[in-house]
């Protein structure tokens, strides 16, 4: 009883998180609003008795990835108003749906497949967090170590990106410059 009451609370808070991250207009709350919803994504971890899995989804995700985040939105305007290209709508129609396609099949592969195994060893008397590592490092080496360079290019992408942004330097401006500077990105944003 307990356990379907706090999921479905969980599962309302996570989804409210999502929809504030994905409907509002100011950066922070769409930042505030992510976080939260990692954070209540490691409830369902730890309402399974995953508590690896959970400890590691508020470390990493809430932690390291909104850490990222926020260090990148630093980097942008959020007070200015951003203009969308519109592109193609068929091309849209078409990878959506090629996307919805796709997650239908990966979902229905192994209720449809008879004949699924696991392809790592299967440890008798060791802990959940024992068990993470042997599949992280056996099975899913390849994409764990994917996912760790596009990580990284996406990181120095991100600093070579907003470098070339930054051409004032306010350590080096004069207070006039600065008041100046203040002045008119009032009248911009006005």
């Amino acid at each position: 009883m307990f356990e379907a009451v706090a999921f479905y609370l969980f599962a309302f808070l996570t989804i409210a998180m999502f929809f504030i991250t994905v409907t509002t207009s100011h950066a922070l709350y769409a930042l505030s609003a992510l976080a939260a919803g990692m954070i209540f994504i490691s409830a369902f971890f730890f309402i399974l008795g995953a508590d690896f899995l959970g400890a590691i989804q508020i470390i990493v995700y809430t932690g390291a990835v909104m850490a990222l985040y926020a260090f990148g939105m630093m980097f942008f305007d959020t007070t200015r108003e951003v203009k969308e290209h519109q592109g193609n709508k068929y091309i849209v129609v078409t990878m959506a749906t090629l996307a919805a396609i796709l997650v239908v099949a990966m979902f229905a592969a192994p209720i449809v497949s008879d004949n699924m195994m696991a392809f790592t060893p299967q440890l008798q008397d060791v802990g959940n967090t024992q068990q993470v590592g042997v599949v992280l490092f056996t099975k899913y080496l390849i994409p764990f170590e994917v996912a760790a360079v596009m990580l990284l290019v996406a990181m120095i992408a991100g600093i070579i990106l907003a470098g070339k942004k930054m051409d004032l330097s306010l350590t080096l401006m004069s207070a006039d410059e600065i008041l100046e500077l203040e002045e008119k990105n009032k009248k911009v944003l006005s």
